[in-house]
């Protein structure tokens, strides 16, 4: 019933458009309007439709316009071979000053793998992926392999939504490149010679330039929003709820967990980010743990983290500073953040229950968690009363009661079996800790549910 409500929307907003003046941006005959950027795959016209084929040992290859865009929307139906991947780009530049001319810029995600992130928003040549499939899984089966499929984008002011078969996949707010050009992308194959000659192409592509904010669809909490300008509540999120816990730039807000006022040492404000500093590896041996100064009960915790190699961290909730009076860390239910790959405690516990995404040392996350190396992640932690759930990118990993029988015992062979009542708490503070490596935190938002 929701998706057909949607296409129901969708056709309306396209009869509005049909009394605008739809500029089509390829004439069916030729490339006039396109130049090639960055790599040397080939474009060609076929019955009517533009067609790249891959190359080996070339970079990503570009078809752009040549004219910018700023705030539009766009249409495009593509098709692709099923063992490729490609896109289009999207208010994207080509600098001398950036990487020699590197094309860069938002990116609809064609993906015809089983991954199927098709509709997602890429970074390309800048900060990767902004908006994967994972976030909003329910539009992955939108894509249909083998066949023609209709595109829309939407860029008006920050909003940046996507479309794949009317079924909207992506809604991102964001205002890194406030205009730039389109371009069709045919993927690097390296030296893959069993994908020389595969193909990607694009038909009755067009694009609506005037007042397009007049045709702009309407929003569906179905989708969700990433807000991608950092350490800002949107006016949706703002509209849902949503504060901000850091405003990126001052400790308030924050305390050390065993302190009165912020750590004088161990962590670090810097370009936007929150950093505790490596000591040594340690836990809460240098800076210390850092608090909030109120405490929290039912809430949605949102925090983007990134694991510097090796790392060691976590976010704690219903924490009570007063607990441990000892060495070590603030006691509370911990998510874990931890590099799997080359931090030993990933080894130890039972079944995985220290390695990322776990509740520390008491419910293992799956193994095949969306955690992407070497970026920015978002650990989500919902409190509703008893019931507990951690995600990341958009990905439930565990979901727990606590304070009743079953939870007790499974506390009760963990590391807080002396601790009483442990994770039983109303409610308590939230915590970052130090655990003496760097690990780096931005856009720490709650949102207080009744």
């Amino acid at each position: 019933m929701r998706k057909k409500l949607l296409m129901i929307g969708l056709l309306l907003c396209a009869t509005a458009l049909s009394a605008q003046d739809w500029t089509p941006l390829f004439n069916g005959k030729n490339l006039s309007g396109w130049k090639k950027l960055n790599g040397k795959a080939e474009y060609k016209v076929v019955d009517g439709a533009i067609v790249g084929y891959t190359k080996q040992g070339t970079p990503n290859t570009f078809l752009a316009t040549t004219r910018n865009y700023g705030n539009f929307i766009l249409e495009f139906d593509f098709k692709i071979d099923d063992d490729l991947n490609s896109g289009v780009q999207f208010r994207s530049e080509s600098k001398e000053d950036y990487r020699n001319g590197r094309v860069h810029g938002y990116q609809f995600e064609i993906d015809p793998s089983p991954r199927a992130w098709t509709g997602g928003i890429y970074d390309e040549a800048r900060r990767m992926w902004i908006y994967p499939m994972t976030i909003n899984p329910s539009a992955k089966s939108a894509y249909k392999n083998g066949q023609w499929n209709k595109a829309r984008i939407e860029a008006i002011g920050n909003s940046l939504r996507t479309w794949v078969n009317g079924i909207p996949c992506a809604d991102i707010w964001d205002d890194m490149t406030p205009t730039g050009f389109i371009a069709l992308q045919v993927h690097s194959i390296g030296n893959n010679a069993s994908q020389e000659g595969k193909s990607v192409s694009w038909k009755n592509i067009r694009i609506c330039t005037v007042n397009p904010e007049q045709y702009q669809t309407p929003a569906t909490p179905a989708t969700p929003e990433v807000n991608c300008i950092v350490n800002t509540i949107s006016p949706r999120e703002a509209q849902e709820g949503w504060k901000l816990l850091w405003d990126g730039k001052t400790s308030n807000g924050w305390r050390g967990a065993r302190l009165t006022t912020f750590p004088p040492k161990g962590w670090k404000m810097e370009d936007g980010i929150l950093k505790v500093l490596k000591s040594g590896g340690s836990e809460s041996a240098n800076g210390g743990d850092i608090v909030t100064t109120a405490t929290y009960k039912n809430f949605m915790l949102s925090v983007d983290f990134k694991i510097t190699d090796g790392a060691n961290s976590g976010i704690k909730y219903f924490v009570d500073p007063t607990i441990n009076k000892g060495a070590g860390s603030a006691i509370g239910c911990e998510f874990q953040i931890l590099d799997d790959e080359k931090h030993p405690d990933a080894k130890a516990g039972i079944k995985g229950n220290r390695k990322l995404g776990a509740l520390y040392d008491l419910i293992p996350a799956p193994d095949d968690k969306p955690y992407i190396k070497g970026q920015f992640n978002t650990a989500l932690i919902i409190v509703r009363d008893n019931q507990v759930e951690h995600w990341l990118n958009g990905t439930k990993l565990i979901e727990y009661l606590r304070n009743n029988q079953e939870w007790n015992a499974l506390v009760a062979y963990s590391k807080y079996r002396n601790w009483e009542n442990f994770g039983n708490a109303t409610e308590g503070y939230l915590l970052l800790q130090d655990h003496g490596d760097e690990v780096w935190f931005k856009n720490i938002k709650i949102k207080e549910l009744k």
